[in-house]
């Protein structure tokens, strides 16, 4: 039994690595954001928009095609005619953009942060030592989402400081869980090889 847990363990995390990238593109991100503040915020405004419209353009061709297979791809073809036409005002409209980009972060940021919140649990019932900083790494980042929600507007460039150290922290999160996951990795793939 034990040994069947500890092969789901090291099945679910030979892919360590995948976190170690993700941490580093958000710190590179980072730090980029902050040497670059206005044109990182025109750009993310901008790229904001086009997010919305390619993933809307994605949803419509995906509903679609899959009208067949779905039963409520209706709803998948309204989500996408939505992001298509939000993408569409967002990118013709880089100043709505930058009001609402905030808010997005924001929020991609208070979910982003409750789920490292969860790892964090998570591998302190897997008995992974130090799992406690990616806990206040998480509680870090909920704080940061909770303040660019509450106050988009603080001071103009301030939103860019805070989308900066939002990714900052959350990239050293995905940086930290990529050495516990490669730790705990090990760990199984050495004491229960097949």
């Amino acid at each position: 039994m034990e040994k069947q847990l500890f092969k789901n363990i090291k099945n679910a995390v030979k892919h360590w690595y995948l976190s170690l990238i993700v941490g580093i593109l958000f710190l590179l991100f980072g730090f980029w954001i902050l040497k670059t503040p206005l044109e990182s915020y025109v750009t993310l405004a901008l790229l904001f928009g086009v997010i919305f419209l390619v993933n809307g353009i994605f949803e419509i061709i995906f509903s679609i095609s899959n009208r067949k297979e779905i039963d409520n791809w209706g709803w998948i073809l309204a989500g996408g005619i939505i992001d298509l036409l939000f993408g569409i005002v967002l990118a013709s409209n880089v100043g709505l953009s930058m009001a609402v980009l905030p808010f997005y972060v924001g929020f991609m940021l208070l979910f982003r942060s409750v789920a490292a919140i969860g790892y964090a649990f998570d591998l302190k019932g897997f008995g992974i030592r130090d799992w406690y900083w990616l806990l206040l790494l998480g509680i870090l980042g909920l704080l940061f989402s909770f303040i660019m929600i509450w106050n988009p507007v603080f001071g103009g460039m301030t939103i860019i400081i805070w989308t900066a150290m939002a990714f900052i922290t959350y990239g050293i999160f995905r940086i930290i869980l990529a050495f516990k996951l490669r730790r705990l990795h090990t760990f199984s793939k050495k004491h229960f090889e097949d």
